[in-house]
């Protein structure tokens, strides 16, 4: 039997330290499926499309993953895909708390799916897409945070932000 691990997020957008997650994640689980939420409710700045698109490019030389958007709870996609985990990565003792309560809600919906916790490199222990946006906003570099199509992507996209003002 196949074990396919989930790793679900917004990517809005993905960033170094979650392909160091990625990356550490098919090294456990025979394949991954990074599945981006399509969360209005967090207002992101790239459409659903155009996160796919990005995640699609920054794993392209990663064996054994595969890129999808959901529309459901996390939980009845894991059960779509058959997988067996669902991946979450953990930066630093703050995340740990959510991290947990929805890992305790999930194991209540349904006991077969395991979430796994897995940590970045230190290097990327820092980043989250919310300080990347904001440091990409105010024309700040984040060329070595970010994969290089996003980066490009960034940049026309707060370009695209101040033509319209």
């Amino acid at each position: 039997m196949q074990r396919t691990a989930i790793y679900p997020g917004t990517f809005d957008p993905i960033t170094n330290g979650h392909l160091d997650i990625i990356r550490r994640a098919v090294k456990i689980f025979d394949s991954v499926v990074v599945a981006i939420a399509d969360n209005k409710g967090k207002d992101p700045l790239f459409g659903i499309d155009e996160r796919v698109a990005m995640v699609q490019e920054a794993v392209k030389d990663i064996p054994h993953v595969e890129v999808e958007a959901f529309h459901t709870l996390i939980i009845e996609y894991c059960q779509k895909k058959k997988a067996l985990a669902l991946i979450r990565g953990l930066r630093a003792v703050s995340d740990f708390e959510y991290e947990f309560q929805m890992a305790l809600m999930n194991r209540k919906l349904d006991p077969e799916v395991e979430s796994v916790f897995l940590m970045p490199k230190e290097k990327y222990s820092y980043l989250s897409s919310s300080l990347i946006k904001e440091i990409a906003a105010f024309g700040g570099d984040v060329a070595c945070l970010v994969p290089e199509g996003v980066h490009h992507r960034l940049k026309r996209k707060f370009a695209e932000k101040k033509e319209r003002k």
